[in-house]
């Protein structure tokens, strides 16, 4: 707004006049205001208030509407937060999501703010690409048989290393860092993953599957407000290591810890219809429906371990499965707090 001051004064009278332009209008308003005071002893001045009519039109700010916009958000997670208060959600990590600063930083901050409305986030990750990086630093080969890591002796102790050692231990000090406490288990501590070997260990080497989930060490973390932060490697009985598809350990710990949901983050949307059409989501299915499309070759090729997954957790008591797009930031949040959700879930 634009103001011009003009002050006039005469022997037996002193004026003050403030126009004032909206910068939304051309219009002009104007007071007069005219006081009593006294230049000497004998000489009174009075001070008198008009002001001519004018309608000043303002428009909402940026910022008015940006609160606005928050409040609005906040209000309709209630419903959200209180369904899904105490109750336990499993979320498989890792794609660009783990390789992506912002992304990683975007995934840290929804699970703590989960955990702080009373949700029970468990993580579980695995760590390709940092496996990868290690193996090539030390001149090993990364090799690969259908979509699976050729695990030798060797490659096996690495794998341990960058897992357990590193990406385990930088996501804990992660979210430590936001504000939340998390604890980074494998499935070797408290015996959380029994493992047991591939059927087609021959050419995997130490790829295992898993035998059997003891939650009776994550069950306190989780009770308590704590975050377990699970790498994908477990032994088997006789205390041989094994690398676990991430993707499977997620699946099994969600059935053994009875949660509501298991999420997994991907480089997709979700399952799509036709899978050369993004715009062909499918938001919502249930196991039947599932099954049918990959009987149709609509779901293939990597997406096909993912599905399988969610429908064991599905068939074992976990309420619903949702694959989202990890490349969207806060597509955590988008996907438990809101109506819309942002990729698939799949219904028990």
């Amino acid at each position: 707004m634009a103001k011009a001051l003009n002050l006039s004064q005469s022997p037996s009278k002193s004026t003050l006049s403030l126009s004032s332009y909206s910068q939304y209008s051309n219009l002009k308003s104007t007071t007069t205001l005219s006081f009593p005071f006294s230049h000497h002893h004998h000489r009174h001045h009075s001070l008198t208030i008009k002001s001519s009519a004018a309608t000043i039109t303002t428009t909402p700010t940026s910022t008015t509407f940006a609160n606005q916009s928050r409040v609005d958000i906040l209000s309709e997670s209630l419903p959200y937060i209180q369904k899904f208060r105490g109750k336990t959600v499993v979320v498989k990590y890792g794609g660009a999501a783990m390789k992506q600063p912002e992304l990683k930083a975007s995934v840290v901050s929804d699970l703590v703010l989960l955990s702080c409305v009373g949700l029970r986030p468990v993580l579980v990750h695995g760590g390709g690409p940092e496996i990868n990086h290690w193996l090539k630093l030390l001149n090993i080969e990364p090799l690969f048989h259908e979509g699976l890591r050729v695990t030798d002796a060797k490659t096996m102790e690495i794998v341990s290393m960058v897992l357990v050692g590193k990406v385990n231990k930088d996501l804990v000090s992660l979210i430590n860092k936001a504000g939340a406490t998390a604890v980074g288990l494998s499935g070797m501590d408290g015996r959380l993953l029994m493992a047991k070997p591939t059927p087609n260990s021959a050419q995997l080497g130490f790829v295992g599957e898993v035998e059997r989930v003891d939650p009776s060490v994550l069950q306190p973390l989780v009770n308590n407000g704590h975050i377990p932060v699970i790498a994908s490697v477990a032994a088997d009985d006789l205390g041989q290591s094994y690398n676990i598809n991430a993707d499977t350990v997620a699946g099994e710990v969600a059935a053994a810890l009875g949660a509501e949901k298991l999420i997994m983050l991907t480089d997709v949307a979700g399952i799509l219809e036709n899978k050369d059409d993004p715009g062909s989501l499918v938001k919502e299915i249930d196991i039947k429906g599932v099954k049918k499309l990959i009987d149709e070759k609509k779901v293939a090729g990597g997406m096909i371990p993912k599905v399988n997954c969610c429908v064991a957790s599905l068939s074992q008591g976990v309420r619903t499965a949702s694959i989202i797009d990890g490349r969207v930031p806060h597509s955590l949040l988008h996907e438990i707090m809101s109506e819309e959700g942002i990729g698939t879930m799949i219904a028990g």
